[in-house]
């Protein structure tokens, strides 16, 4: 099944067994034998493989993948090495360096030094069909990523939930622990991101948080 080979094995292995995820497991299985899915199967937990449960002092919540070829690699708003920043990542850059200060326009798209600084950059649904933005909503990966979130929530030790846009906001009814600080705002799409995304100050806010308990706080360069 899935080895994450850190503590999501033990926290998540009864989940693997439920119903549910069995169903899922059979449509992944069809998917991908017959269609292009992103990401590549060996992709879809890298979130979870990088940043175990312990280590996560931050969490931003992505949609779907990107749904184009070469982009998704198991990371939100990640894109892999070589490939353009798409708008939306070219919008959370600008944030970045106006709250910040931190300039990663110009570079690349790669996440992962995020991911491994403690940020679980987690998508509500995992895997997607080539060119079809939310194909795989409805079918399982919704619940799945809930039990993630109630597990981050039953944390002991504080942390950052960073959500923007209405899909990652849904999931913010799950976070119900006073010592976890909940960041919302508008989807960095160009499409809303005038309409609170830029200025929400979230990646100071989230260090300002850390910090305040006596936690390291996040290097947004990549």
């Amino acid at each position: 099944m899935v080895n994450f080979g850190n503590e999501w094995d033990e926290l998540l292995k009864e989940e693997f067994e439920k119903p549910y995820y069995l169903n899922l497991r059979q449509f992944l299985i069809s998917e991908y034998r017959t269609k292009q899915i992103y990401p590549n199967m060996y992709d879809i937990y890298n979130a979870m493989k990088i940043t175990s449960y312990s280590d996560v002092r931050a969490v931003i919540l992505g949609q779907d993948p990107y749904h184009g070829p070469n982009q998704a690699h198991g990371f939100c708003f990640s894109v892999q090495n070589g490939v353009t920043p798409p708008p939306s990542l070219v919008n959370i850059f600008k944030e970045i360096r106006d709250d910040v200060g931190i300039d990663n326009l110009g570079k690349h798209g790669n996440l992962t030094q995020w991911a491994k600084s403690g940020v679980l950059l987690l998508n509500t649904v995992l895997t997607v069909c080539a060119g079809k933005a939310g194909s795989h909503r409805g079918k399982g990966w919704e619940q799945f990523t809930d039990k993630v979130i109630e597990l981050l929530n039953q944390r002991e030790t504080p942390l950052v939930f960073i959500l923007w846009g209405a899909n990652a906001k849904s999931k913010q009814a799950l976070i119900t622990n006073p010592i976890h600080c909940v960041l919302t705002a508008a989807h960095p799409s160009p499409l809303s991101a005038y309409n609170g995304f830029f200025g929400c100050r979230h990646f100071s806010k989230a260090n300002n948080f850390l910090r305040e308990h006596n936690l390291p706080e996040i290097d947004w360069s990549i």
